[in-house]
């Protein structure tokens, strides 16, 4: 297959990686959203895909608004691809776009479709709190996630896991669906996706990072693992980011790590929702919750470095009884 490889994050990169690993395919360019300025110092940056095409050698181009560019389908067209592969572009392909490569585009989406269509599939499932999730290739149409699918592979979602390492599990395992739909696409008979069962993943917003401790344990775990590294908290009027955390209720005791386990407990609530109640030597502070308690083993400080939930707790000298909170203002 001759292939244009639309793609943007770093989750788009491992399956551009396998395409230009292959004899099989050849990567004839890359379509990426623009520089964007990033870091502290607000650089000028490319995106992960583009520093690896240009790595490589290839054809790079950045439109701002692909809808709205007149000169690009004719470049696109001139190129004689069999196939556009889409990964986590950024952008809406319009048909003009669409009618192009012989065998259609090709998108991997990071969810069971027709579950989680839309931006951040990945967040929105471990927020919900799913046990499963995966990858499911599609063939695009003019719709947002709507095309009939062509193959899915599915991955279980662990209770440590969070958005940063799903992301990569299913990058890796959409670029080893990619090849295998790549080579059966002729044959392939793609299954319209049923709308009936379709639900939605938004765009985050940043109010969705604010925790309300009058949430239960597990539904705060949830958000803390699905918006990583950006939800928090509040300290002492310093905002104060989850990086990571275990709900020690029963219903999930299981799944904690062992040392952990003995700290299970469904005490009637005797503190307000996000008070310290408790400090476990070596893993850090135990937030009272709307339902059970929530351990604090990973944080941030506004200013300073992650740090383990027992450095933390050292480090300010947090007692029992702190109550946490977050101001509206930082929303």
């Amino acid at each position: 297959m001759k292939v244009v490889y639309f793609g943007t994050p770093e989750f788009a990169l491992a399956p551009l990686q396998r395409l230009l690993e292959t004899e099989t395919h050849q990567v004839l360019g890359v379509v990426t959203q623009p520089d964007r300025r990033r870091g502290r110092g607000n650089q000028l940056s490319p995106s992960p895909v583009k520093a690896l095409a240009l790595h490589h050698g290839l054809p790079v181009w950045q439109p701002e608004r692909l809808r709205r560019d007149t000169a690009l389908p004719e470049v696109l067209r001139s190129l004689g691809a069999d196939v556009f592969v889409v990964v986590a572009y950024g952008q809406i392909l319009p048909q003009s776009i669409l009618e192009i490569p012989r065998y259609g585009c090709i998108n991997i989406h990071g969810s069971l479709l027709p579950k989680y269509r839309g931006a951040a599939p990945i967040q929105w499932a471990l927020y919900h709190g799913e046990g499963e999730t995966g990858v499911t290739t599609m063939r695009m149409d003019a719709g947002m996630d709507t095309g009939p699918m062509l193959l899915k592979r599915k991955v279980v979602i662990h209770l440590g896991d969070n958005a940063a390492t799903l992301s990569a599990k299913l990058s890796d395992m959409g670029a080893d669906l990619l090849l295998e739909t790549l080579q059966q696409l002729p044959q392939l008979q793609p299954e319209p996706q049923n709308d009936a069962e379709a639900t939605y993943a938004p765009l985050i917003q940043k109010s969705d990072y604010a925790i309300d401790w009058g949430r239960s344990a597990l539904a705060l775990h949830n958000q803390v693992r699905a918006f990583y590294p950006h939800a928090y908290t509040q300290w002492q009027n310093t905002p104060l980011k989850l990086l990571q955390t275990w709900p020690l209720v029963s219903e999930v005791a299981t799944e904690l790590p062992e040392p952990l386990q003995s700290f299970v407990c469904e005490p009637e609530a005797s503190s307000a929702p996000g008070t310290v109640v408790e400090l476990i030597k070596g893993w850090g502070p135990v937030v009272e919750t709307g339902k059970g308690r929530l351990l604090l083993s990973q944080v941030q400080l506004s200013g300073r470095k992650a740090q383990s939930g027992w450095d933390f707790v050292n480090g300010v000298r947090l007692a029992i009884a702190t109550q946490l909170g977050t101001a509206p203002s930082l929303l």
